[in-house]
């Protein structure tokens, strides 16, 4: 297949969470699943007989205090197109069927709850109009938003609903972002504008750190990140028993407009207070937690714990399955100690940006006490049994939690599962070896491929041992040979449609919503072929926070080296209203840049503000577009020709379950 090249902007930013997946055109046919085995259908039973169902405090929790919900719950752009819809889950009403892991099912069943809902006296929040919640905290004039939801258009919409139920008269006096996740702040210019940040005095509060994170995480592998996010989510999958069900987290990630407003105060240490409208906020510093740059709030007066993402109804990523950097889930324990020391005994209500609140003041502290001792014991133990020589695969078999946190549904792993939990804190610690030398030197996974088939005897021996596997219910061994058949040759029907079939049933078993959505996604890939990275464009207000060093090492990891070797470049970049001049050159294929004078002289500068000069991020180094950025170019302009044949961005249809 031709692969297309694509500008940075339309790789940069296909926002972790795939910010414009476009579900109701890319929904691919499910005609073609199959039914449970009877293997699963047992697992399920297994289940329902070992967790305690029973016990309906969740749904108690998660509808109380609700006053209204937005019907149909279904959003849609300018474009007439629909950028949400929550009715679509209206299946989740029922049983759950062999298809899906009940305890999954059970949390979808949650999720799917939506509407404004009074958490406690002066704080609201609406759920189920996105991924995250947005929450309301009505000050003595006008109110606080926390977490502004992914998009425009849902928190457009979010906004909307509350004040159906809270009236208008209230003015938005601040916003405050807990931490640089786009479902915790793109949907900020669905609530307030550009203006009426500088015309109202609107506070524009976060963590220290937030911006650089926000814009940064996914310059250097979004294309990637945003590839796996597709199968993360399940963006192409249909919704149904059988196929997306939700994500553990919240039930997907809307298709809207991501906005960003830059923040204009910030929180940098623990116990910092602030008091907005009326409103008194003391401030916990949670860094390197869930994010990067992450903060807790507690609001005295009212009794009540924001706790952002570092304590929600599920076991959360130590990393994520989309690819990041490996969270600190010792930081995280420590971090809840904490909060659990700070305000543990007096708040009366914790409530997240995800999920639903737990009232009472005992209850408040054992939902914070097992959320800390989830992390700190998953971690813990990896490093003890770590330190006897397993590695991640074995010590992920081997571990498993307290009956104590086993019961508790909010350390069940919907969203991050403690098997891929504990490999991701091995590899924290240890990196991708595992100390064998036969692992230190493989061959690629095609080449690999070919190698076990003819171990096997060939290919319709191989296929005939993986049927066996299937057929006797160990799915496990059968992913793993089969996947070897395809990467062997991807052109061959049978074995395609026979990975696909076993990757269906790992999904139909699994708890973990992404799990699930990354099963069933490679399902429809074998059934139906690539369905790449279903995005519309990258977010203009993202792209516009850009720093020169970000542009310049976004650049930099474009540049095509073995291309590079023998080319020579040299360009100042004069940031005008920095007054900073950037030295740009190549070096043994790498793109270097330095404030520092050089010896060499540029043959070309560009000049611009910091604004005017992201458009390299949008056309790369082409002359006629910088120019109309309102960039000025002096000297010899054939170099940005040069510097742009270099630039070779990602790929964001590559292959995963083919070669």
């Amino acid at each position: 297949m031709e692969q297309t090249k694509y500008s940075w902007l339309s790789v940069f930013l296909l926002v972790f969470f795939a910010q414009a997946l476009k579900l109701d055109k890319m929904a691919l046919d499910m005609e073609q699943s199959k039914p449970a085995t009877h293997f699963i259908i047992d697992q399920q039973e297994q289940i329902r007989q070992s967790l305690p169902f029973n016990d309906t405090r969740d749904f108690v929790n998660a509808k109380r205090g609700f006053k209204g919900r937005l019907n149909p719950n279904i959003v849609k752009n300018g474009n007439n197109e629909v950028v949400w819809n929550n009715d679509i889950y209206k299946f989740l009403d029922e049983d759950a069927p062999d298809t899906a892991n009940p305890s999954l099912w059970r949390q979808s069943q949650l999720l799917h709850l939506d509407g404004l809902y009074l958490v406690t006296q002066g704080i609201y929040q609406v759920r189920g109009l996105d991924l995250s919640h947005t929450t309301f905290i009505e000050g003595d004039e006008g109110v606080i938003i926390i977490d502004p939801l992914t998009s425009e258009e849902t928190g457009a919409a979010a906004l909307a609903l509350y004040q159906e139920h809270r009236g208008t008269e209230r003015d938005i006096k601040a916003i405050i972002y807990t931490h640089p996740h786009v479902d915790h702040f793109g949907g900020v210019k669905g609530f307030v504008t550009d203006e009426d940040i500088e015309k109202k005095d609107i506070k524009v509060l976060a963590p220290y750190g937030f911006l650089e994170h926000a814009v940064s995480e996914n310059v250097f592998a979004g294309t990637a990140m945003s590839r796996r996010s597709a199968y993360m989510y399940g963006a192409a999958l249909g919704q149904g028993p059988r196929g997306q069900i939700g994500a553990g987290l919240g039930q997907t990630v809307p298709t809207g407009t991501v906005t960003l407003i830059t923040p204009n105060d910030h929180i940098s240490y623990t116990g910092e207070k602030r008091t907005i409208d009326g409103v008194e906020m003391v401030f916990q510093m949670a860094p390197d937690t869930e994010a990067p740059a992450e903060m807790l709030i507690y609001f005295p007066k009212l009794k009540a714990l924001c706790a952002a993402e570092d304590a929600t109804h599920t076991f959360h990523n130590i990393l994520t399955l989309r690819g990041a950097e490996v969270r600190d889930p010792h930081s995280w324990a420590k971090h809840l100690t904490e909060t659990i020391d700070m305000f543990g005994g007096e708040a009366e209500v914790v409530f997240a940006s995800h999920h639903w609140p737990t009232w009472g003041v005992e209850e408040v502290v054992e939902f914070l006490t097992s959320q800390r001792d989830l992390y700190a014991y998953v971690h813990d133990q990896t490093l003890r049994l770590l330190n006897k020589g397993y590695n991640g695969p074995e010590i992920a078999e081997m571990l498993t939690l307290p009956p104590s946190l086993d019961k508790t549904w909010s350390s069940r792993g919907y969203y991050g599962s403690v098997n891929h939990n504990v490999k991701a804190i091995y590899q924290r610690y240890m990196g991708w070896f595992d100390g064998n030398p036969a692992n230190l030197w493989e061959h690629t996974p095609v080449e690999r491929a070919k190698r076990y088939v003819q171990l096997a005897g060939g290919m319709e021996q191989i296929i005939r041992i993986g049927r066996e596997a299937f057929d006797a219910g160990d799915l496990r061994w059968a992913a793993e040979v089969l996947n070897h058949a395809v990467f062997s040759d991807a052109h061959n029907s049978d074995v395609r449609a026979l990975l696909a079939d076993v990757y269906e049933q790992l999904g139909y078993g699994s708890e973990n919503g992404p799990w699930r959505n990354f099963f069933i996604s490679g399902t429809a890939e074998l059934r139906h072929g690539n369905f790449g990275t279903p995005t519309q464009t990258a977010s203009a207000d993202m792209v516009a926070q850009l720093t020169p060093k970000m542009l310049f090492d976004a650049l930099a990891v474009q540049i095509n080296g073995p291309e590079a070797w023998d080319k020579k470049l040299n360009i100042d970049i004069i940031v005008a209203d920095a007054e900073v001049t950037y030295h740009l050159w190549l070096s043994n294929g790498a793109l270097i840049y330095s404030t520092a004078p050089q010896s060499t002289r540029a043959e070309v500068t560009l000049n611009g503000t910091a604004k005017q000069l992201t458009a390299l991020a949008v056309s790369g180094p082409d002359p006629e577009a910088l120019e109309k950025a309102g960039i000025k170019i002096d000297g010899d302009k054939t170099l940005l020709d040069i510097f742009s044949s270099l630039l070779d961005p990602g790929d964001p249809n590559f292959n995963i379950v083919t070669p």
